[in-house]
């Protein structure tokens, strides 16, 4: 029985062909895989395609060989361990017992642990899988590798996936053999040390995005108070001091008008810790000294805040766009026009309204279209392409263009209405009042820091210039290029 698992997706001439593959020794030695899973299944199609003898040994051979390559062998368990040096072992912790028969003809032999543990799993044993598994088979050596991989990685190949493998083992030997081997295959090995690392190695499969937990906590909380100071403005106010229901605007208009607000002030944030930091630089006087923890934090999180202030933002753009479908925009566009009709104006036009709602507009757009372009530079395959100084450019200068761009259509969207005492509901100022106070604090220390006895200053201390250090400094007469191309 043959399938289409019969055929590796990497053939020996594309090894030969891919520079990001190391060449496969002409007398590829003999790999032994222990399982016959998905994870097994697309690990012999990785090995086969990158120029490896596989040998698979399954308790039942004839109903798995289909499975599986045509150049890989299948066989039984024991007959599976004798010749190759390297075997991995692709079964579930809760299996590993089963392999104790086999003991004697492991001895001596690198045993490749690939299993993960389920979160209650890590919590309820102290020893990781990988040191459970060299407990069992003293004369062996445990490498603890390719546990982060996915089977669809293997089989796709390490450019659609991490090529990043981490591997611990107490031998260095093996440590070397496992690597070379990953090598081959077309992965980046990453030496994690001895296996008592491989209980934070099996870990790092059971941690869920742990980059973006704080920025989501925080875009999270800022839309919930965002969102309970629109309602409490735009629908309470109306039903306990006018007697009017707007509680229908509860689902798209308030949600509409609290998520600029959000991505505002995400994008404000992403640029308020270099500001900071660089304040920390000038009163220091030197960039040798650790910026607090916090901060240092704040500074790794800034891809993640700006990513989730993009998301935000073309969440606000599409609701925009249903906004003049609902029924209650068509009820007050007819209510509108019966209410002209019965005050007798045939022409309603207000030139100041509709000059500012363009321009409002129109600074929307141009500031998604920026922010979309540093969304997209994000990305790793797209930032891999860039140059340090063209990454820099997009990411800060283009940045700060985007973070005024959303300034000023804030304040054309605001206009004169912050100095209007109806706006004041509840005695609560209308939101994007709010929103301003970050974005103009980031956007007047970024314009001060133009100054040239700032610049130059800031640009002297991030090339090694020190406050109270003796040695001269002269900075060289192209000192703005050096100064753009340094950020914190």
């Amino acid at each position: 029985m043959s399938g289409e698992m019969d055929k590796p997706l990497i053939s020996c001439r594309m090894v030969d062909s891919d520079s990001s593959l190391a060449e496969a020794p002409s007398e590829a030695p003999k790999v032994g895989i222990l399982g016959s899973g998905d994870f097994a299944r697309s690990l012999a199609t990785r090995l086969v395609g990158s120029g490896f003898s596989v040998v698979v040994g399954s308790r039942n051979p004839k109903r798995t060989v289909g499975l599986f390559p045509s150049a890989a062998q299948v066989t039984f368990q024991e007959d599976a361990v004798g010749s190759p040096e390297v075997i991995f072992v692709a079964v579930f912790r809760e299996h590993y017992s089963s392999l104790c028969g086999l003991s004697d003809q492991l001895g001596g032999k690198i045993l490749v642990d690939v299993s993960n543990p389920t979160e209650q799993e890590h919590l309820q044993h102290r020893e990781s899988n990988a040191e459970y598994l060299a407990s069992l088979f003293p004369t062996c050596t445990v490498v603890k590798a390719f546990n982060v991989v996915s089977a669809w990685t293997l089989q796709a190949g390490p450019r659609d996936g991490n090529r990043q493998v981490p591997i611990c083992s107490d031998q260095p030997e093996a440590k070397r053999t496992v690597s070379d081997l990953a090598h081959a295959m077309g992965f980046t090995p990453v030496d994690m040390g001895s296996l008592a690392s491989a209980r934070e190695v099996e870990a790092m499969p059971l941690r869920l995005l742990p980059g973006w937990k704080v920025p989501t906590i925080l875009a999270l909380g800022l839309f919930i108070f965002f969102y309970v100071y629109n309602f409490v403005r735009d629908v309470l106010q109306p039903y306990v001091q006018e007697g009017k229901n707007k509680f229908y605007k509860l689902p798209l208009s308030v949600v509409n008008t609290t998520l600029p607000c959000v991505a505002y002030v995400l994008l404000s944030l992403v640029y308020l810790p270099g500001v900071l930091a660089a304040t920390l630089q000038l009163w220091r006087g030197t960039k040798y000294r650790r910026f607090p923890d916090w901060l240092d934090h704040w500074l790794q999180h800034r891809k993640q805040i700006g990513l989730l202030s993009f998301f935000c933002a073309s969440l606000h753009a599409a609701y925009s766009v249903c906004l003049p479908v609902r029924l209650s925009y068509r009820y007050d566009l007819v209510n509108l026009a019966i209410k002209q009709v019965l005050t007798n104006k045939s022409h309603l036009w207000v030139e100041e309204n509709v000059w500012r709602m363009e321009i409002y507009l129109s600074l929307g757009v141009l500031a998604l279209g920026t922010l979309s372009l540093l969304a997209v530079t994000s990305l790793p395959s797209i930032a891999n392409s860039l140059s340090w100084r063209e990454f820099s450019f997009v990411q800060s200068s283009l940045g700060f263009v985007a973070l005024v761009l959303s300034t000023l259509h804030t304040l054309t969207y605001g206009w004169t209405r912050a100095f209007e005492e109806s706006r004041y509901k509840f005695y609560l100022p209308p939101t994007f009042t709010l929103t301003l106070l970050v974005p103009c604090v980031v956007i007047l220390a970024k314009s001060l820091f133009l100054l040239p006895c700032l610049s130059r200053r800031l640009a002297k201390i991030r090339r090694g210039w020190e406050k109270n250090s003796a040695v001269k400094f002269t900075l060289p007469t192209d000192h703005p290029r050096a100064q753009k191309t340094s950020h914190v």
